[in-house]
């Protein structure tokens, strides 16, 4: 990599993510959140259970909120490109742990840190379709995830009131200032420690219908407002 690329980075990594957080933070206050089912997710935690939210790639935007909300530091796997160098420190000042890898790359490591990471705070987070797609295609690491974890698997469903859309792989979306967001908890999902290929198959076709089906409705939420 050439010098002005590495100085480039050095830049970005010391000095952009403190401005980016910021920047965020300020942005966030602008912005009505209303929450739907959490007392169903807080009880599980408060017995002691795991909880794994997931959701698209596309809406994570909506995670900011989620570290303060329940007073928790999630575990969240972030690739180990350069650009989730970034987003990794961003993500470490919003109160969420990031763990490195990919299915792509260093995943075998990471899973083993995502499992020890939620035995010892109980709560992670997933990008189902992430880092690069393809979008709204849950991969396989949501579930073996949750079995290696002994994690319920909870379905996060953001919608935005007036988002902007940006033209990135998935149509990445954020909420325009002033406006209001929906995050929705869906029902947790137990996967079982054991299963065969079709059983494990038949739980991630469920779930990234479910996610489908639930992201429609919640959507829909403002039209009825």
């Amino acid at each position: 990599m050439s010098i002005k690329k590495e100085i480039k980075y050095f830049i970005i990594r010391n000095f952009l993510t403190f401005f980016a957080y910021y920047a965020l933070s300020l942005y966030t206050k602008t912005i009505r959140v209303k929450l739907e089912n959490e007392e169903m997710l807080r009880e599980h935690l408060k017995n002691n259970g795991r909880v794994l939210a997931c959701s698209w790639h596309q809406r994570f935007f909506g995670g900011f909120y989620l570290p303060r909300r329940f007073d928790q530091s999630p575990c969240i796997m972030i690739s180990q490109s350069r650009d989730g160098d970034f987003v990794a420190d961003v993500a470490r000042r919003m109160g969420f742990i990031p763990v490195r890898g990919s299915s792509s790359r260093g995943g075998k490591k990471a899973l083993q840190q995502m499992i020890a990471g939620m035995a010892e705070n109980r709560l992670g987070g997933h990008i189902v379709d992430g880092p690069t797609g393809p979008p709204r295609i849950v991969k396989p690491g949501l579930v073996t995830l949750a079995q290696k974890s002994g994690a319920a698997i909870c379905p996060v469903y953001v919608s935005y009131e007036k988002p902007f859309i940006f033209n990135s792989w998935d149509s990445f979306i954020v909420p325009k200032p002033f406006s209001r967001v929906l995050i929705r908890f869906g029902s947790l999902e137990f996967v079982s420690e054991e299963m065969d290929t079709d059983r494990f198959e038949d739980i991630r076709l469920s779930i990234e219908g479910k996610l489908i089906k639930g992201y429609e409705e919640a959507d829909s939420y403002w039209k009825k407002d």
